[in-house]
C-alpha cells in the first residue's frame, strides 16, 4: 500500500515554518537553525509566495558576496513553488523531487499551506513500506515453512 502525504502529515506533524519577503536572510537563517530544518515558506499573508533554502542561501547569497543581514528573503527566495496535495501519494512525490531537483513540496490543501513534504520524509515513507512488506512476506514464509 503507497502512503499518501496526508498519511504522512499525521505521523511528522505539520509544522512549517515561514518568513515573509521582508525577513531578513539572517533572520531566516536564524529560524533555520533554531528548528533544525533547511528551508522555510515565504509567505504574503495566507499565500504561498515562495521557498527559501539552505541552497537558495549558498548559491545566491554566499557565492554574490551578498550580506545577509541586509537582503532580504523576498530577493533571494524561489518563487513558483512546485506543490503537492495531500492526496498525492509518495511515489508521485518521489517523482516530483527527482524530475524537478527539489528537496521541499509544500502541500497544500484548498489553497492553503498545510505543511511540507522533505526528500527525507518520502524516503523514510519508502523505506518503512519496504520493511512492511519485507516483515509480511517473512510472516508468509514462517507460517508456510510450520504448516
Amino acid at each position: 500500500m503507497v502512503a499518501t502525504v496526508q498519511q504522512i502529515l499525521q505521523n511528522k506533524g505539520n509544522a512549517n515554518y515561514s518568513v515573509t519577503p521582508d525577513t531578513t536572510v539572517l533572520q531566516a537563517l536564524h529560524l533555520m537553525a533554531e528548528h533544525n530544518v533547511s528551508a522555510v515558506l515565504v509567505m504574503e499573508g495566507e499565500r504561498l509566495a515562495g521557498i527559501f533554502t539552505e541552497r537558495d542561501y549558498a548559491r545566491k547569497v554566499v557565492l554574490k558576496g551578498l550580506a545577509s543581514k541586509d537582503t532580504k528573503v523576498g530577493d533571494l527566495m524561489t518563487p513558483n513553488v512546485l506543490t503537492v496535495s495531500p492526496t498525492h501519494t509518495i511515489d508521485d512525490c518521489m517523482c516530483i523531487i527527482t524530475n524537478n531537483h527539489v528537496r521541499h513540496l509544500p502541500v497544500v490543501d484548498h489553497g492553503k499551506v498545510v505543511g511540507i513534504i522533505s526528500i527525507g520524509d518520502a524516503v523514510k515513507s519508502v523505506m518503512e513500506q519496504q520493511q512492511a512488506t519485507i516483515d509480511q512476506l517473512a510472516g508468509y514464509i514462517a507460517g508456510g515453512m510450520s504448516t
